[in-house]
């Protein structure tokens, strides 16, 4: 099978195009017509690369990029940019963008892109996972592979159980209250009730600390919730 390919474009005709162009390519592709499908598509985990459009509906290419990059720094992204719109293609280069081609485009070029993008995250694939675990005490996460250890034993996560334990072990040793969490882990456009936090806390805990010791997801009454080695 080939490389598994998010395609994020809001006007139909373009992204039906390359969808046939890339999986004539052998690609496997998904797309997606608005900013905040793709963040859950991305969240759901699996894509080497993202073909990302500027201007979207919902929340912007160049913010989807920023939300991407603050944790994954392994995924190819491709911003597709307006002939005159360098402001967006500096941001996008800033941010982390791969590369960026420039409408209207030759697929030729798009194809070569993409294959160099490609090429490029595959070699630098194993220095990045060794550099991607997050650890504390013998709980261990990486970023770019998505494996859970605790005691060498591997957890299986949601993808948002993921996302959360992330956060806090980025943040371990502080305090974060529930809004600081949802913001981080569910994104500031989220409308629902912060219990959320509760109910995948308890998610987590079940599978982080049931039959482990010590435990490590503290509950600080009154504030939130922080990850730690009990003193």
């Amino acid at each position: 099978m080939g490389e598994a390919i998010l395609v994020v474009e809001d006007e139909a005709k373009i992204a039906r195009l390359l969808q046939i162009e890339l999986e004539c390519e052998g690609y496997q592709v998904e797309v997606s017509t608005n900013g905040l499908d793709a963040l859950e598509r991305y969240r759901a985990g699996g894509f080497d690369l993202i073909l990302l459009d500027v201007m979207l509906p919902g929340i912007s290419g160049i913010e989807l990029l920023r939300r991407i990059r603050a944790n994954d720094s392994h995924t190819a992204i491709l911003l597709l940019t307006a002939k005159s719109s360098v402001e967006d293609k500096v941001s996008g280069l800033d941010l982390g963008a791969n590369d960026y081609i420039t409408k209207p485009f030759q697929i030729e070029e798009l194809l070569a892109r993409i294959r160099a993008a490609l090429r490029l995250r595959s070699t630098s694939a194993e220095s990045s996972v060794d550099k991607q675990w997050l650890e504390t005490a013998d709980l261990k996460l990486n970023m770019a592979t998505r494996e859970v250890t605790r005691d060498g034993i591997p957890i299986e996560l949601t993808p948002r159980e993921f996302d959360l334990l992330v956060y806090l072990m980025q943040n371990k040793r502080q305090v974060m209250n529930r809004e600081q969490i949802v913001e981080a882990v569910w994104g500031y456009d989220y409308y629902g009730d912060t219990n959320v936090v509760d109910v995948y806390i308890r998610y987590l805990r079940r599978k982080i600390d049931q039959n482990h010791k010590p435990e490590l997801i503290h509950t600080v009454r009154g504030v939130g919730y922080v990850l730690k080695e009990a003193p």
